[in-house]
């Protein structure tokens, strides 16, 4: 008996097909939800000539079919999309599909070149743990590196790319899509911080592979350290597997504010647009193709982690990590460091007036204004300072909202798959415009944006936790025992596997705070005068290439925090949780 809820051949097909059809239909309704008028948009695109007078109005909305009411439109669209049409688009009149295929395949080629460069940043951040393991040394991670890979704001890092490399150095062309150099520059904007997120996930993974029985067989019987290695990271990679499949989703749909700075025609950017201006057909299609796109992501990785696991899944042979590495003695010194300088930086800002314009526009650096003035005038310092609490309070409410709700649908098994995969593809960007579209912008919009988009990484490592604890033999036997399912969950698997998704959890803490920032940094957030980091990023944008100490203080406050958040998080969780059950070693499957 598996005390694993569902039953992964019947119950992922089911979760797939009712998120699908929920996500769709939810994006179908968006007109009627938001409450604005899509005729008039129309009209506007279409007929910019014509008034918008009530009858024009009219007769725009009955050639959309709108007259008809949501649940009309939207069965005419399903039904041509089970014909191969995806309609046409509201805005320019042209079949939807052929432009949201081109899209996609600029978002993959992209998303291609990104994950290359994610995996080269995660085998680098590897390389520490696997020499440390190999010499039988503890290990916990690359820690500082990667955290402030993982912090590193993909439209700020993009906008320094242009400016530095393809202006300053012109050694790549800033904008477009027609030519390979195209490529590098939104591919290490968006590979970089992926990177980091990888390599710290798997770096922990291979480090708790090196402590497992089967290490020290291995090594006494005499094999080579190259096939130890390699052993510790098909180990190590079953349990990351499902995160670097959410990346790679991620990299497609969430890449809108690369393709913004570098002016791609992805996918993302067709979304963003479409649903800025209502053209519904191209909404439901772009987001059918993500949806898609994820479910087969989803699937393949799924199916690769089933091959790496081999029979070990199903015999219970798998092998148990040994007891988590406690914190060194100078484990502190980065918290202490990155958040102590976090901290002078907060309170060097608070004492200072965030709104007032008294001094010069873009005024420099200088001892009585430490990190400049913006352009309207105001003290940066005190900007940064004042919005520390928008951005990194928000921050931790939404993770913590997220930790719950991971938690609660992971530990339902296969069944949180569609629902995790359906998440994972619809960027912040997309779920923040439906926020902001049906209750305005605000920095609560922007919290319930990030919040149901930012669980899904967190239910598939904790579904994938639960699956691999459940086929460990000490569980396996409970039911023989007379244990209970719902017994086994909360007495057995929740306690083994709350540590590592806690620390999960506090590993996106930056990437929550980055998301946050994002849709600030796009107006669905904070709004103007407000001093949250997303919005000073946003506004000292344009001015980074002679002013660049107008976006240097949020960033260097957002990595901070990241580098704080990652290092602590690594602090020996799992051992103040109480020991792990330890049975006979068993081999790698």
């Amino acid at each position: 008996m598996n005390p694993a809820p569902g039953r992964p051949g019947v119950a992922a097909p089911i979760s797939r097909a009712l998120a699908f059809l929920a996500v769709v239909v939810l994006i179908g309704a968006l007109p009627w939800l938001s409450g604005n008028s899509p005729e008039y948009t129309v009209l506007r695109a279409r007929y910019a000539d014509r008034p918008a007078t009530p009858e024009v109005l009219a007769q725009v909305r009955a050639e959309l079919g709108l007259d008809r009411g949501p649940l009309a439109v939207f069965a005419d669209w399903a039904s041509g999309v089970l014909a191969g049409d995806f309609g046409t688009s509201w805005i320019s009149d042209r079949p939807v599909l052929p432009g949201v295929l081109e899209a996609l395949g600029v978002s993959l080629t992209l998303m291609g070149a990104a994950l290359a460069v994610a995996l080269f940043v995660a085998a680098l951040a590897c390389v520490p743990t696997v020499r440390a393991g190999l010499a039988g040394r503890p290990s916990r991670g690359p820690g500082a590196a990667a955290a402030a890979l993982t912090a590193l704001p993909e439209f700020l890092l993009a906008a320094g790319l242009l400016i530095v490399v393809a202006v300053w150095w012109g050694w790549l062309p800033p904008y477009g899509w027609s030519a390979p150099g195209h490529v590098v520059l939104p591919a290490l904007a968006l590979g970089l911080p992926a990177g980091g997120l990888i390599g710290r996930l798997l770096s922990t993974a291979v480090a708790g592979a090196f402590t497992e029985h089967w290490v020290h067989t291995w090594a006494v019987a005499g094999h080579s350290r190259a096939r130890i290695a390699l052993a510790a990271l098909h180990r190590a990679l079953t349990g990351v597997i499902g995160q670097i499949a959410l990346v790679m989703v991620g990299l497609t749909g969430g890449a809108v504010p690369v393709e913004e700075v570098f002016a791609i025609p992805g996918l993302g950017r067709t979304l963003l647009g479409a649903a800025a201006s209502q053209d519904l057909p191209v909404l439901q299609a772009g987001v059918l193709v993500l949806l898609v796109l994820a479910a087969a992501v989803g699937a393949l990785a799924a199916l690769i982690r089933r091959r790496l696991l081999g029979p070990a899944a199903r015999t219970g042979d798998l092998p148990v990590p040994g007891p988590p590495v406690g914190p060194g003695r100078s484990w502190w010194v980065v918290p202490a460091v990155s958040g102590a300088l976090l901290l002078a930086l907060i309170v060097a800002g608070l004492f200072r007036d965030p709104y007032s314009s008294t001094h010069a526009r873009l005024q420099p650096p200088s001892t009585a204004l430490p990190l400049g003035a913006d352009a309207s005038g105001r003290d940066v310092l005190a900007r940064v300072g004042h919005g520390a609490l928008d951005t990194l309070g928000l921050a931790l409410v939404v993770v913590a909202a997220c930790l719950v709700i991971g938690l609660l649908i992971g530990l339902t098994g296969a069944w949180s798959t569609g629902p995790v995969e359906v998440t994972n593809a619809a960027p912040p960007i997309i779920a923040g415009i439906l926020v902001v579209a049906m209750a305005g912008p605000s920095a609560a919009g922007a919290a319930l944006a990030v919040t149901l988009v930012s669980w899904a990484p967190l239910a598939a490592h904790t579904a994938a936790l639960v699956a691999e604890i459940s086929a460990r033999p000490y569980v396996r036997v409970l039911p023989l025992l007379g244990v209970g399912r719902g017994r086994i969950l909360a007495g057995t698997v929740l306690p083994t596997l709350l540590p590592e998704v806690i620390r999960h959890a506090i590993l996106r803490l930056p990437g929550t705070a980055l998301a946050i920032a994002g849709l600030g940094f796009l107006g669905l957030g904070q709004q103007p005068p407000a001093p949250e980091w997303g919005l000073l990023l946003s506004e000292g944008i344009n001015y980074v290439e002679r002013a660049p100490w107008t976006v240097l203080g949020p960033a260097v406050a957002l990595v901070l925090a990241s580098v704080l958040a990652v290092s602590l998080s690594s602090a020996d969780i799992a051992r103040r949780s109480g020991p792990v059950p330890t049975p006979t070693p068993a081999g790698i499957g």
